[in-house]
């Protein structure tokens, strides 16, 4: 085998997997709009993922969660501020998210809880009952937040077949196989009550 030949074979074995984008459009009937639905690959089987680094973050404003919904990738760190001139509190009743209670602070001040397995949880505030969030705790990198209009997409996801997840705050979910293979795999969801 020449030198040339040679290289190219190692050029192509340190070459990345090649990698694409899934979009689509989630259809939200029965509610205002098809925003806050969220979209993501579910677990591979044989593959794990490094936790974040970085921060995800939740603002509390004008008595009101910012995001509404917010996914993060299995063993995020989310930082909750409070931007209100009065006492927060965040907590969770849901088991899936160990039950955590953050206490209450004022205004300025960050408390920060780590998200460490799969979960679809409700955020709450002691002080403010009508006050509600939700963080969805996925188990890959893949993953978005569609828009109003219901458009979605997922950068970086390499060729492969998967299973594609859709969870809402209201509608029941749903999920079906999309196969990516170098470029774009288009994905279209409607869900209901």
């Amino acid at each position: 085998m020449s030198r040339i030949a040679f290289g190219a074979v190692l050029m192509s074995l340190a070459a990345p997997l090649a990698a694409g984008e899934i979009h689509g459009k989630v259809a939200c009937k029965g509610v205002k709009d098809s925003a806050d639905a969220v979209v993501y690959v579910a677990a591979i089987s044989g593959k794990t993922f490094p936790a974040p680094a970085g921060h995800a973050n939740i603002d509390q404003l004008n008595l009101v969660f910012h995001p509404h919904v917010l996914a993060v990738q299995e063993g995020t760190t989310v930082d909750f501020l409070n931007s209100d001139a009065v006492l927060h509190n965040v907590f969770s009743p849901d088991a899936c998210a160990d039950k955590f209670n953050l206490g209450t602070w004022p205004k300025g001040q960050t408390k920060s809880y780590t998200f460490k397995k799969e979960c679809a949880t409700s955020l709450l505030c002691k002080v403010h009952p009508e006050m509600e969030a939700f963080v969805v705790v996925v188990p890959t990198p893949y993953f978005a937040t569609t828009k109003a209009d219901g458009s979605y997409a997922i950068a970086s996801v390499p060729d492969g077949s998967y299973t594609v997840k859709v969870w809402h705050p209201k509608l029941k979910g749903t999920e079906k196989a999309v196969s990516v293979s170098g470029g774009a795999a288009e994905a279209d969801f409607e869900i209901a009550r």
